[in-house]
């Protein structure tokens, strides 16, 4: 090892390559792994150390406090000359303030002496900022405001401030480089995944929109995972053509052209010009002036859909609408269930229009009471998902999607005695007729809402795991939906289930003989076939594609860690199963024969539904149903709802704004790449 007076985490790695910009490969001369990085950025290697090899990390961070011996002996030594006395000064004109006669600037004479950059507490705490921006979607240029270097003077003096410059170009980037690297590995060495392609058009002043594009694939342990593959800028005109070469520009440098299963994505021109639906007229939104933008937002949903019709996107832009985007993507492509379940929801509101002046009132009436009524009663109405009150002057935060709304106005007709009781509305109350209007939009409105809550993981009880939910829910959602509202009376809103139904039958009726959903619905052993009304006919369409999308191969192919070895090195076998006078007496054990397709397909529908989660049930399952696994493997990769970039768009679009927080597109991409593959970086 080095002496004392030069300690290096590069001491603990065995240098094999350096290029360019400071760019190395080490290996551990522990373990042997290879870790890339930069010079400037050593991060990788303490972590590295830290989760792996604790002893080395602990002798490496003694080594750094040895090295710090004299500063040490520095502080106490003028503790001791200023009585113990320690007392915060605030700085002058030209720096931070100081703790005197303890810890102060290097500059002030203080004693101090500041972290390196490659020292473990210097590197845990830039890591840390940088899992604040990323986390946050903060601007990098927050690391420049007084008051947080003042902060973080105080928490720890000897940290070395880092500059805005530093972070953006060398850090966020070296954490993006890492994220590429993990993913590659992982997509390397699966064999089930699909793809999800999200546009997003509505950032003012920076370019066009972005282009995201998310793998969905089956971890080994049969564990789905999910990760953002590139968040890149779409400038200039939009096309389908130039989408489609983006995006296998995208899947060639990640390894998975031609081997994603099917790819989520909707037409071209829905996707590049779509908002989230709201409940017309109704506004969720905070009185205080910091959200007028968001809500301004809100209330111009509907502008965008006229720009549709004409085919213009947002801010006058023309969307060259061909049919490329269908054609290239082929049979692959499929359309998001949740989203298509949202034009749903918006057809059928457009068909009653009678309802936004009743949507609209009751909407000013929430927003009265938010101003009325105190944060404490309040919190007894509207607690829970769907609305945030808290604080003074009960802020609300802006709820933008119709499901969130729609439980907002449910919770609010049931408590409008008493929330009228405590504001006095005056001209704001809702009469009988309206009262019973709202109520018949929440009912007729309530299974959608249970769709949208479970095919968007809601309902899932552990929020450490990510809200992955296939498409295996979206047939029987359909059936319930059609049942619900064949069943339904409307003396008040007729034309809301007409216009339902409708759009129902349109845009969600063909997955009922799709064959990929009736296929990934009775691969799901919560329903099997439990839901068909022709048993024998889905078992037919069931086997024809079973046919076609299950390999011929062995399956040995499903556990690729545990394939048959090399016939250089046979597996050993037992003594006990050569035939042998002394254990005649042992009954001989039946060969086993590899069953049929048809034959997988007739034991697993004989056995009684469960409700053990899908993924779970074919891991324990595989053996005894390889080939139907091998199918379920492939199918459970479609999400049915949109993914985790969809949401980051959203917020990034609000928060970083080029006039509120000064991001350049280049750094808006990094910084909403990291967002999306965060658990994959720090989980």
């Amino acid at each position: 090892m080095a002496s004392v007076s030069k300690v290096s985490i590069l001491d603990y790695f065995n240098i094999v390559f350096e290029g360019e910009n400071g760019k190395i490969e080490s290996n551990c001369k522990a373990c042997g792994t290879r870790i890339q990085a930069k010079r400037s950025v050593t991060s990788n290697f303490v972590t590295h150390l830290k989760r792996k090899h604790q002893a080395m990390y602990d002798d490496f961070v003694k080594r750094k406090d040895m090295k710090r011996e004299g500063y040490s002996s520095s502080s106490l030594h003028t503790l001791a000359t200023n009585g113990g006395n320690t007392h915060y000064a605030p700085g002058g004109a030209g720096g931070m303030g100081t703790l005197e006669g303890g810890v102060g600037g290097g500059s002030g004479g203080g004693g101090v002496t500041k972290f390196d950059r490659h020292d473990p507490r210097q590197v845990l705490i830039s890591e840390a900022i940088a899992k604040m921006i990323v986390r946050d979607l903060q601007p990098v240029a927050i690391v420049e405001n007084q008051g947080f270097r003042e902060l973080l003077q105080l928490l720890e003096p000897r940290y070395t401030l880092e500059r805005q410059h530093y972070i953006q170009t060398q850090l966020l980037p070296a954490y993006a480089y890492q994220a590429q690297l993990a993913t590659r590995q992982a997509l390397a060495s699966t064999h089930a995944l699909s793809l999800s392609l999200d546009l997003w058009r509505g950032l003012a002043g920076t370019s066009s929109g972005y282009l995201g594009v998310t793998c969905h694939y089956l971890s080994s342990d049969w564990q789905i995972r999910s990760a953002l593959l590139a968040c890149l800028p779409l400038t200039g005109r939009s096309s389908g053509n130039r989408v489609l070469s983006d995006f296998d520009e995208i899947c060639h440098s990640h390894g998975v052209s031609g081997r994603a299963f099917r790819v989520v994505a909707d037409s071209f021109l829905a996707t590049a010009t779509e908002k989230q639906s709201c409940l017309l007229g109704f506004l969720v939104s905070s009185p205080n002036k910091q959200n007028e933008e968001d809500v301004e937002e809100v209330r111009n949903g509907n502008s965008v859909e006229e720009g549709i019709r004409n085919g213009h996107g947002e801010d006058g832009e023309e969307i060259e609408c061909d049919d490329s985007w269908e054609q290239g993507l082929g049979v692959c492509r499929v359309d998001c269930f949740s989203r298509s379940l949202e034009q749903c929801i918006s057809e059928g509101l457009r068909a009653c229009p009678q309802l936004s002046s009743t949507l609209a009132k009751a909407s000013c009436f929430y927003n009265y009471i938010t101003s009325a009524v105190p944060p404490e009663k309040l919190t007894q109405v509207f607690e829970g998902p769907g609305s945030i009150t808290g604080g003074s002057g009960s802020t609300l935060t802006v709820v933008r999607d119709w499901a969130a709304q729609l439980k907002v106005l449910r919770r609010l007709l049931d408590s409008v005695e008493f929330l009228e009781e405590m504001s006095a509305p005056g001209e704001l109350v809702l009469c009988a007729s309206e009262r019973a209007q709202l109520k018949e939009l929440t009912d007729i409105l309530e299974p959608f809402t249970e769709a949208w809550d479970m095919v968007h993981g809601y309902t899932q009880t552990d929020a450490q795991t990510d809200r992955h939910v296939s498409i295996s829910l979206a047939l029987p959602c359909v059936l319930g939906l059609r049942k619900h509202l064949c069943e339904t009376s409307t003396p008040h809103c007729p034309s809301l289930v007409v216009g339902l139904t409708q759009a129902l039958e349109s845009r969600l009726a063909p997955i009922l003989e799709d064959p990929l959903y009736i296929t990934a619905t009775t691969l799901d052993p919560q329903f099997k076939l439990t839901w068909s009304s022709n048993p024998d006919w889905h078992r037919q369409v069931l086997i024809e594609e079973l046919s076609k999308t299950s390999p011929a191969s062995s399956p040995t192919d499903l556990h690729p860690q545990s394939q048959t070895p090399d016939a250089t090195a046979p597996s050993p076998v037992s003594s006990l199963s050569r035939p042998c006078k002394l254990f005649s007496f042992i009954k001989q054990r039946p060969t086993s024969q590899a069953k049929s397709l048809e034959q997988e397909l007739a034991i697993y529908l004989r056995e009684e539904p469960t409700d053990e989660e899908a993924l779970h049930y074919w891991r324990r399952k595989a053996i005894d149903f390889p080939l139907l696994a091998q199918v379920a493997k492939r199918a459970f990769t479609i999400p049915a709802c949109g993914t985790v970039v969809e949401s980051i768009f959203t917020t990034a679009g609000r928060r970083l704004q080029p006039e509120r927080g000064h991001i350049l597109p280049k750094n808006l991409e990094t910084l909403i790449y990291l967002k999306a593959n965060y658990r994959l970086l720090w989980s």
